[in-house]
């Protein structure tokens, strides 16, 4: 089983680069963010707790997050694998989805790494937000307030990952085909 981590700050095009993972490794996506929005969109207890946070540029907590990604999980019993996009975000989360995974007798493979410059990153953003609707991309406070979680309390993740002999840096920076065929690489290399 491939489980992937894909990783990086906001803007760095995660979403993008998944959806041409998924295509050529069959695997499903696991997107924190898209889960919660399908939370708030639907008005959930859940989606609303969210939401709260989200507002904010504040991380969701561990344990709503967690339980999310454990149904979802769950619920692609014969997938090739996951993406994990969004996720971990804390070291706690990183032991947990690790705990979580060892119980179904697979691992994370790799954490790939898309690394931007937070200048690149705000002019991303602002562009998605005027295309999207997405309040957190329209607002260049919250903008920065996202950056600076991601650098405090995320980007420390990727510690965990390269301790384990996991952690790959990709250059986020390029034409989308380029990205793709480094990250492509980089699983090949893998596998």
């Amino acid at each position: 089983m491939l489980n992937i981590v894909l990783f990086g700050p906001p803007g760095a095009g995660k979403g993008t680069q998944s959806e041409r993972l998924i295509n050529k490794y069959g695997l499903v996506h696991l997107s924190t963010g898209d889960i919660f929005r399908a939370n708030i969109k639907g008005e959930t207890e859940l989606g609303m707790l969210a939401k709260s946070y989200m507002d904010k540029g504040a991380l969701v907590p561990d344990e709503v997050t967690i339980n999310m990604l454990r149904s979802e999980v769950l619920n692609h019993p014969d997938s090739n694998g996951f993406i994990f996009d969004g996720f971990p975000r804390t070291n706690a989360q990183a032991v947990a989805l690790d705990a979580f995974l060892e119980s179904l007798n697979t691992t994370i493979s790799v954490m790939l790494a898309l690394e931007v410059e937070e200048e690149e990153l705000r002019k991303r953003l602002l562009l998605r937000g005027q295309s999207s609707g997405r309040p957190d991309d329209v607002n260049p406070e919250i903008i920065q307030n996202r950056i600076n979680v991601y650098n405090n309390e995320t980007k420390p993740v990727k510690d965990f990952y390269l301790a384990q002999g996991k952690f790959v840096s990709i250059n986020g920076i390029g034409e989308i085909d380029e990205i793709s065929n480094r990250l492509y690489t980089a699983i090949d290399a893998i596998k």
